[in-house]
């Protein structure tokens, strides 16, 4: 039975609504109109005065729920992900490896397709962080495994991933035109990060066509009077869109709110979650707010994407709706989705419903 969502202050993802309803049939929003032309057909539920916006996309999560991807390249594993993507009002997320051998990411892209085929849900791909990175901005990454890329190895991920092969952090400054046409040319949302680039190399890179930078602050060239590196070409760059890890940790909330002040629509929320794990390549140790390697080294965020919400809300300054749409709209038009981050017409009915607390009280899933 089709079913209406009523009392609601719907966000869609331009304006809040009142007094509608949004109209959904098979998993999918077939319209947003006034409550007294809701066809008789139609199951009413009634969210309660609660907020309605689109569920969350997360383009940057390691693990959850006590699984690492890397760690464990399971089923299982994505399956503990996806459910605590749930409960922070995310429906879809790119699974993220961290610098590594080829031979793992092959076996990370295996598992992925195996997840898909046996119905899992939520998983847009796999994002490959590295391993063509630079060995100074490597942050928590492996060391041993870090390279510069060649063509035949990023034909042989397109071959063996296919459309699971989504997504790639890499260093443009490491990376041949030859390489970088290859990945684009081929689809894949390349991100410059991990990256000790000049401010010209990293231009380059963006006006040859990469669209965005990964966690940006984080494990780049840092923005200098004199040489402005990876971050002022972004801030300089007018599409380059970048993500941002909205903790206070990754980077202080008046860093966050000047970003957001200059970039605009161009910014966006990742939560870079991982897991804890005491064993194995990658170990990440939970201490207080976030997750660090056992020297130290900040490891990752125990972020889920309300809480990015939240904090942007409660600490950043920046308006609700303008946060809702750093961790839906956005990222879907990086993916180039019409059907995601949005509450409109022919759009998948995937949303989060949440109080003025901000805290979520139920994720719809189409």
């Amino acid at each position: 039975m089709p079913i209406a969502y009523t009392n609601a202050w719907i966000f869609t993802g331009d304006s809040i609504e009142t007094d509608k309803a949004v109209l959904v049939r098979d998993g999918v929003i077939e319209d947003v109109i006034p409550v007294e032309n809701i066809p008789e057909e139609y199951r009413r539920e009634d969210l309660g005065g609660m907020y309605l916006a689109p569920a969350f996309i997360d383009l940057q999560i390691y693990g959850g729920d006590g699984k690492l991807f890397s760690h464990e390249l399971s089923v299982a594993s994505l399956q503990a992900t996806y459910s605590y993507c749930l409960r922070g009002g995310c429906t879809h997320f790119m699974i993220t490896l961290a610098t590594n051998t080829i031979e793992k990411f092959l076996k990370g892209l295996e598992v992925a397709k195996t997840y898909l085929e046996e119905g899992g849900k939520g998983l847009l791909g796999v994002h490959l962080e590295g391993p063509y990175i630079s060995p100074d901005k490597r942050g928590a990454h492996l060391r041993e495994c870090v390279k510069s890329p060649t063509p035949e190895e990023i034909e042989l991920l397109m071959r063996k991933g296919g459309d699971l092969f989504k997504m790639m952090t890499l260093a443009p400054e490491q990376c041949s035109d030859k390489v970088l046409d290859l990945l684009l040319e081929n689809g894949v949302l390349v991100s410059a990060g991990h990256s000790n680039a000049t401010y010209e190399e990293a231009m380059y890179g963006f006006n040859r066509g990469i669209p965005a930078a990964t966690h940006l602050f984080n494990a780049m060239s840092p923005l200098h009077h004199r040489a402005p590196g990876v971050v002022g070409a972004v801030f300089d760059h007018s599409l380059a869109m970048a993500s941002i890890v909205c903790d206070g940790v990754h980077v202080d909330y008046a860093v966050i709110r000047t970003a957001k002040k200059i970039m605009k629509d161009r910014l966006f929320f990742i939560t870079d979650a991982v897991t804890e794990i005491r064993e194995g390549e990658y170990q990440h140790l939970f201490r207080d707010d976030r997750y660090v390697l056992p020297d130290g080294t900040l490891s990752g965020s125990a972020l889920n994407m309300m809480q990015c919400v939240r904090n942007a809300v409660r600490y950043a300054g920046i308006p609700l709706e303008e946060a809702l749409r750093m961790t839906s709209a956005y990222p879907a038009r990086l993916l180039k989705s019409n059907r995601l981050g949005r509450i409109g017409k022919g759009c998948k009915a995937d949303m989060v419903v949440f109080d003025g607390d901000l805290k979520i009280h139920r994720t719809i899933v189409s």
